[in-house]
């Protein structure tokens, strides 16, 4: 009975825990389906709110691109306004400087039958020259036959005698007519030569440009000059042996400088390394593949340029090798000026006044345009551009002017024709006008202070004065020490000076003043 009640008792247990535990297990089910439903609630509400953000967020970026749309439009409308201003300006710029031209063809018209009256008269006065002189002569043959015949003197000693006393008394009046004749025909010469200058020069608008010695890259960001440079500078290293430059990669934020003495090879390496950062990918291979294909478009760019160059001068062309020296000369520059558009400019002002003068036109644009071909090798070879210049033309077949031209324009050698004159002014001229060459602050300060230096040395000058951006100087004369005709000789020892001791383009006036100034008030 005992056993059959443990039995009992732990059956009545076993299954009570049992119960127990299925109530535990049932509880905890349930909770478990609370928390699933709690989490499937919140997922519900976080995919709720992405998807209100996202509408939101794409709300706002279509707001933004609208916006910017509409910005851009209004800027090109504002862009358009003003190009059309722009070419309406140019359009009055034209038509003014074609009413200018018909007003200087008509006055150069007036002045030509101005020259013509004037030179009738200098025949005038040439003949009235010659019939006193015809009438002198027949004077002292009066007077030499008289002295003949009252004093027994010899034939030579009365001719000396005669000859002396004339020439005291008309020498005053001979040299009056000369010296009027004289500065007849150079006013004469003076204004024509002007006007042809002043012509050829308003009929060429050329640019007025400056280029720089160095190129500098700009940098997407600074962590870019690491990969330039490379793992332990091997990037750099290639790069400045493929392209033959340096390149310069300091604390300046945001480039890096790319330098040589070759101006061609400075241009492949600032268009391959532009290439490079473009691309991003630097490396060894890449760098001298890179370098390679921008090398061989420069020359066929450099090419091309020559033909163009020619084309535009409509005339024809030389050699390949000159047309390829020519080309060069794009990326060339002398005192910040551009020698390409340089020798440009020079032969369209040779074509215009070769033109007037009634000269061979195309020989002198060729002149013109070869006159600085030797500056495309100056880097690379021994001696000046002029000789380099000249061996190139001989070489080459450019006929013996251009040759010439080439040597003369400065001063190796003598100019032998008209067009060799010519070059030399027209290069001046187109180096010399305003802003056509760049120069620093300093060389032109110490040029100024040159200037007045020479000026002052001499005891008769009170005070000098550098005028016109060092192209003029005005010298004050002490009055009370120096006469009227010394003045002469002290602008003339001043301009030699300023010639002999100073490089300068183009040329500089020399004016000097001598003035008396005598003032008595009365009491």
């Amino acid at each position: 009975m005992d056993a059959l009640s443990l039995v009992i008792g732990l059956v009545v247990g076993g299954i009570a825990g049992a119960a127990v535990v299925a109530l535990v297990m049932a509880k905890k089910l349930r909770a478990a389906g609370e928390r699933e439903e709690k989490t499937r609630l919140e997922l519900q509400q976080l995919k709720s709110s992405f998807e209100t953000a996202k509408k939101e967020i794409r709300i706002e970026a279509e707001k933004q691109a609208e916006a910017n749309l509409r910005e851009r439009i209004s800027e090109f409308e504002r862009r358009s306004r003003e190009t059309k201003a722009e070419l309406k300006a140019a359009e009055r710029r034209i038509e003014k400087r074609e009413d200018a031209l018909e007003r200087k063809e008509a006055e150069l018209g007036e002045r030509e039958r101005e020259l013509s009256a004037r030179r009738k008269e200098l025949e005038q006065v040439r003949e009235e020259y010659r019939k006193r002189s015809e009438q002198l002569e027949v004077k002292i043959a009066e007077v030499d036959r008289e002295l003949l015949r009252v004093a027994e003197l010899s034939r030579e000693e009365a001719e000396r005698r005669v000859l002396k006393r004339v020439e005291e008394e008309l020498s005053s009046e001979i040299g009056q007519l000369v010296a009027q004749a004289e500065e007849r025909i150079r006013e004469e010469a003076d204004e024509k030569a002007r006007e042809l200058l002043v012509t050829a020069i308003q009929r060429y608008s050329g640019d007025q440009v400056s280029d720089i010695l160095v190129s500098t890259v700009d940098l997407p960001n600074d962590d870019m000059k690491g990969r330039i440079i490379g793992r332990e500078g091997r990037n750099i290293r290639t790069f400045e042996k493929a392209t033959g430059t340096d390149v310069v990669v300091d604390d300046t934020p945001g480039v890096v400088v790319v330098s040589a003495f070759d101006p061609v090879r400075r241009e492949v390496a600032r268009r391959a390394l532009e290439r490079l950062i473009q691309d991003g990918r630097i490396h060894p291979a890449r760098i001298e593949e890179v370098v390679e294909k921008t090398r061989q478009e420069l020359l066929n760019e450099i090419q091309k340029t020559g033909v163009k160059a020619f084309a535009e001068l409509g005339i024809p062309k030389a050699h390949p090798k000159i047309v390829m020296l020519l080309g060069r000369l794009k990326f060339r520059s002398s005192y910040g000026q551009n020698v390409l558009k340089h020798s440009l400019e020079v032969a369209h002002l040779m074509g215009m006044v070769a033109g007037e003068l009634g000269l061979d036109v195309n020989l002198a644009k060729r002149c013109g345009l070869l006159h600085d071909i030797g500056k495309a090798v100056d880097h690379e070879s021994e001696g000046t551009h002029s000789e380099l210049g000249m061996e190139i033309a001989r070489r080459y077949g450019e006929p013996k002017e251009v040759i010439n031209a080439i040597g003369s324009h400065h001063e190796k050698m003598e100019a032998d024709n008209v067009y060799s004159v010519l070059v030399k002014v027209m290069d001046s001229i187109s180096a010399g006008r305003p802003g056509a060459r760049s120069e620093t602050l300093e060389k032109y300060l110490k040029r100024l202070e040159k200037l007045e230096s020479i000026a002052t040395s001499y005891p008769a000058v009170e005070q000098a004065y550098a005028i016109q951006a060092g192209r003029e100087i005005r010298v004050i004369i002490n009055a009370d020490t120096v006469g009227d005709k010394e003045v002469y000789k002290i602008c003339r020892d001043i301009a030699g000076r300023i010639e002999k001791e100073l490089t300068y383009p183009g040329e500089i006036k020399v004016t000097c003043i001598r003035e008396t100034r005598v003032i008595e008030v009365a009491r």
